[in-house]
């Protein structure tokens, strides 16, 4: 009898590894790694052919889901080597280990790959042209993952938040905390993603990701935004006193630029896994009911 392949999931200490570790809590069909690793998690450099490849092997990994990246976005400008190296060589190297091993590899991408120049919501098939170096590496990884022919899909998500690690929600609570108000952008419209509902929709995608080749996908929860919007939210379902002050991105400059509209359209997503895409102020309100 065969022995049943393991799903190998890297990057298992950031906010999207932790919302899987926790929705498939006592599934030993996963593997978990992340750079430095932590108790039962394996350290494992995705950039590190000998080692991914070693590992693939001696645990018999038949899909692994790259959740491994370099995001900061505003640091990515000082360091790029470094960026391009996580997020563009690491993906080859885990590509061309699948390949070898008949793996298959789910990638996740992110709506920075785009310039925000459309102003409508963005299909799977528009094609990148990013702004920063962040965007930059993404949009190369995703050249990389489909040249280099391996079974999988690349998923596209946007604004990420989870009770794990450092994002813009967990932020806000901070802010809306201790001070009277904040000013926070109001011309970068999009769709926040709560880490857990992209969590769910990865593991829908185990059992099909071997029959696709490079496709991609959309997934960030429904209803667009800007972060202002996004902020008041925060603000009002926390019962958080702070006054939000809509500014433009000129009055807040930043080393990377940000698409000023970058929404995806879910379409595709929704009709194959046959899901409904939440609202993003329902799933918000979820992830405060774990944090508050």
């Amino acid at each position: 009898m065969q022995k049943k392949r393991k799903v190998l999931v890297t990057g298992a200490l950031g906010q999207l590894g932790s919302e899987i570790r926790r929705l498939a809590d006592g599934n030993g069909d996963f593997l978990y790694t992340d750079y430095l690793g932590s108790g039962d998690i394996l350290a494992l450099d995705i950039c590190d052919a000998e080692a991914v490849a070693a590992c693939i092997a001696e645990y018999n990994v038949g899909t692994i889901v790259n959740c491994a990246a370099y995001t900061n976005v505003e640091k990515a400008e000082d360091e790029p080597e470094l960026c391009r190296r996580i997020n563009c060589e690491g993906v080859a190297v885990l590509a061309d280990a699948a390949l070898r091993n008949k793996a298959s590899l789910i990638q996740i991408s992110t709506d920075f790959v785009f310039d925000g120049s459309k102003n409508i919501p963005y299909l799977e098939t528009d094609t990148p042209s990013p702004l920063s170096v962040y965007g930059r590496t993404k949009a190369e990884a995703e050249t990389a993952f489909i040249a280099s022919g391996v079974k999988g899909v690349i998923i596209r998500t946007a604004w990420l938040y989870s009770p794990y690690g450092k994002n813009f929600v967990k932020t806000m609570l901070n802010l809306g905390a201790t001070r009277s108000s904040i000013n926070v952008v109001n011309d970068q419209t999009g769709s926040p993603t709560y880490a857990a509902d992209l969590a769910e929709v990865i593991l829908k995608f185990l059992p099909i990701a071997g029959r696709k080749k490079g496709e991609i996908y959309n997934y960030s929860n429904e209803g667009a935004c800007s972060w202002y919007d996004f902020a008041a939210e925060i603000m009002r379902q926390a019962g958080l006193p702070c006054q939000v002050i809509p500014v433009s991105s000129s009055e807040y400059p930043q080393k990377a630029v940000r698409p000023s509209y970058s929404y995806l359209d879910k379409t595709k997503i929704a009709a194959e896994l046959k899901i409904g895409v939440p609202q993003w102020q329902d799933s918000l309100q979820k992830c405060l009911d774990r944090l508050i």
